[in-house]
């Protein structure tokens, strides 16, 4: 039986350690492809606490590990951020954040440096509690580059590290709930090309922002009528980026292009929404190039790892072991949990979308504190994260798989 009071006393004796780590790693700012000194750090709190092996794959991700079983159950998070935005909207120093009795504010505090917090001393509460039984050994990851490109970590660490767990926890902030899918996303161009000529006689040109200013038109249209899913929820698009070109302010645009940020809910794929583009009247009126991103940023190490911008959805049943040994850890603490599904991405279309490995999610934080100003997260979110992290795995190997 496992002592459902002692794991929860353990994660509660370990917050005031957790609201240091999560404090120190705000303070490195940690961008996607800037996250050198975010890992060091997670390694050196890693090593500080006992894991069995802590250290950074040459991509620049953290992987440590914990117990020596068979089963390899692994905790992700990435541990990069976006940027500040405009530091106006911020109410205090995003880097140096605060802390108050209740919350810890900062920039990364939710999306999404409280879960790999949670997940290290997940780690440790199984050690000290004994909760090892030799059937599993833990792996937590601090992962780099998601917010640039979700996903890309895991295609290399199973790709090129050969590592494949059983399932992945991912610690993404999840509102208290857990998370049994998301949908999926693409990174789609549309370039209309012109014909350039002085401004003051535009009729000898062909204007290119014209031209994209009627497939504007049919692009936010089409999100109108994209496919809907009774869990996931509905496709959607939306117009992210514009971009021209022309010899001038006194000239007609020669080119225009947009990028469209489309996520795809379940039963849509790339093919499926490239062509529904193409599908447009203005689109095919005016020949326009509809193509997807290709991902090439090297790491901070230097390592390139090409990727199409392509994130597949993913659902795991609600019936799945990995979902019941999860529901059955939060219930022997918290009650009844809410399960769901995310409205954003994660690290997870790799990890299930790509390579079938299942996924489950819940993690410190609110999925509204992402990305946003005035970033925060909950103290009682990094002590129930922690508490329900080390009670999955003995869970999950003693009740079958």
């Amino acid at each position: 039986m496992i002592d459902f009071d002692a794991i929860k006393r353990a994660a509660k004796g370990y917050e005031e350690d957790m609201t240091r780590f999560l404090r120190d790693l705000v303070r490195l700012p940690g961008e996607s492809c800037g996250e050198k000194e975010t890992a060091a750090r997670m390694v050196e709190e890693m090593k500080k606490i006992g894991f069995d092996e802590a250290g950074i794959d040459p991509m620049g991700n953290v992987i440590g590990y914990m117990g020596t079983g068979k089963t390899l159950i692994a905790f992700d998070g990435h541990i990069d951020t976006v940027g500040i935005g405009n530091r106006a909207n911020w109410d205090f120093d995003p880097y140096e954040g605060y802390e108050n009795e209740t919350e810890i504010g900062g920039r990364g505090t939710s999306d999404q440096l409280g879960g790999p917090v949670a997940a290290v001393y997940a780690a440790k509460i199984m050690k000290d509690l004994g909760l090892f039984n030799g059937a599993y050994r833990v792996m937590v990851t601090g992962t780099v580059q998601e917010e640039d490109c979700d996903g890309l970590c895991w295609e290399y660490i199973i790709k090129e590290e050969g590592i494949r767990p059983e399932f992945v926890v991912i610690t993404e902030p999840t509102n208290g709930n857990i998370y049994r899918g998301q949908r999926g996303r693409m990174e789609i161009r549309v370039e209309a090309r012109g014909v350039s000529c002085h401004g003051s006689a535009p009729e000898r040109g062909d204007n290119a922002i014209y031209k994209m200013g009627e497939i504007l038109g049919e692009v936010k249209e089409l999100n109108t009528r994209l496919k809907d899913d009774a869990f996931l929820g509905k496709g959607t698009l939306a117009v992210s980026q514009i971009y021209f070109s022309s010899p001038s302010r006194c000239a007609v645009a020669d080119m225009c292009a947009i990028s469209i940020d489309r996520r795809l809910t379940w039963g849509e794929t790339y093919r499926s929404a490239l062509e529904e583009i193409r599908a447009l009247p203005g689109v095919k009126k005016y020949a326009a190039e509809v193509s997807m991103y290709r991902y090439d940023r090297p790491s901070y190490t230097g390592v390139v790892y090409p990727i199409d911008c392509y994130f597949p959805a993913w659902i795991i049943p609600e019936d799945a072991p990995q979902v019941r040994a999860m529901v059955d850890a939060y219930k022997g603490m918290y009650g009844e949990p809410k399960v769901g599904a995310w409205t954003f991405s994660t690290n997870g279309v790799a990890v299930m979308g790509r390579n079938n490995i299942p996924c489950i999610g819940f993690g410190p934080g609110r999925e509204e504190e992402a990305h946003a100003p005035n970033e925060k997260t909950w103290k009682a979110d990094l002590v129930r994260c922690a508490a329900v992290y080390a009670a999955l795995p003995r869970i999950y190997t003693e009740t079958g798989h």
